[in-house]
């Protein structure tokens, strides 16, 4: 006979990255968007889903050849 255990799916892990300037009320509204959406496709209880936010700055962040501080 076969060993009997419990298996938990582990949940995923986010890392956003995002140019500076959103407000907290949006990050939170973003988290608890992406944190649904997760339980809904994924399964698993809202607790074991991780999201990493970080905030670039824009003389960090280019496409293009162009910083994005030097765009107009």
């Amino acid at each position: 006979m076969g060993a009997s255990f419990t298996r938990r799916e582990p949940m995923p892990t986010y890392h956003v990255e995002m140019m500076e300037g959103r407000t907290v009320e949006q990050k939170r509204k973003l988290v608890e968007e992406i944190t649904r959406v997760s339980v809904e496709v994924l399964g698993g209880s809202p607790e074991s889903v991780d999201i990493i936010i970080t905030d670039i700055k824009r003389h960090d962040w280019a496409t293009g050849g162009k910083l994005w501080s030097e765009r107009q």
